[in-house]
């Protein structure tokens, strides 16, 4: 059986939306199934949403738990943050669980199929909030290095990642 490949990311995020300024070091698995363009879209999850409590969750192999999550101290679920095209039972339930719930979507071509055909029965989530992330998938990807090291920007909801060579800006379209 295929094993998880270790990703080392240091970020250094510069938030002036809200105010955050901090150093993450994060150890990432990239499971065999995934892609390095969901490996990245889990670390720019991460980063739009940085603080001290957030946590990767065991990812694809759990279905129990989302790609992320930021729990209060008695154990309640504050943020629950999935990605891709969950199914409408999986919303139902993070909902439910959770105070607030994101999902990030980032495939065009998969996620505005996925959206519409949604979108009238998501209206009853008070708590959920759908954000398409554009980007360049080729750029991305090719930040998903086995040791990543990123300054991360973001600046009227914009978010610019900037390695040694190359520099990356993510665009946030709230569908929901």
């Amino acid at each position: 059986m295929a094993k998880a490949t270790i990703h080392k990311a240091l970020l250094n995020i510069a938030n002036m939306d809200s105010n955050y300024y901090n150093e993450h070091n994060l150890t990432l698995a990239l499971h065999p199934s995934e892609t390095e363009l969901r490996l990245m879209a889990r670390v720019i999850a991460f980063i739009l949403n940085a603080s001290e409590e957030l946590a990767f969750c065991k990812g694809i192999s759990q279905d129990d738990e989302p790609d992320l999550w930021e729990k209060d101290f008695d154990g309640s679920i504050k943020l629950w943050i999935d990605l891709g095209q969950p199914d409408e039972k999986r919303i139902k339930k993070a909902c439910g669980r959770s105070e607030k719930v994101i999902i990030y979507t980032y495939q065009e071509n998969m996620a505005s199929p996925w959206f519409k055909q949604l979108e009238n029965n998501l209206t009853r989530f008070k708590n959920l909030s759908v954000i398409h992330l554009e980007f360049e998938d080729d750029l991305l990807e090719e930040l998903a290095l086995r040791s990543i090291n990123l300054q991360c920007n973001i600046s009227d909801e914009e978010l610019t990642l900037i390695n040694q060579d190359k520099s990356v800006i993510i665009t946030q379209k709230k569908w929901k």
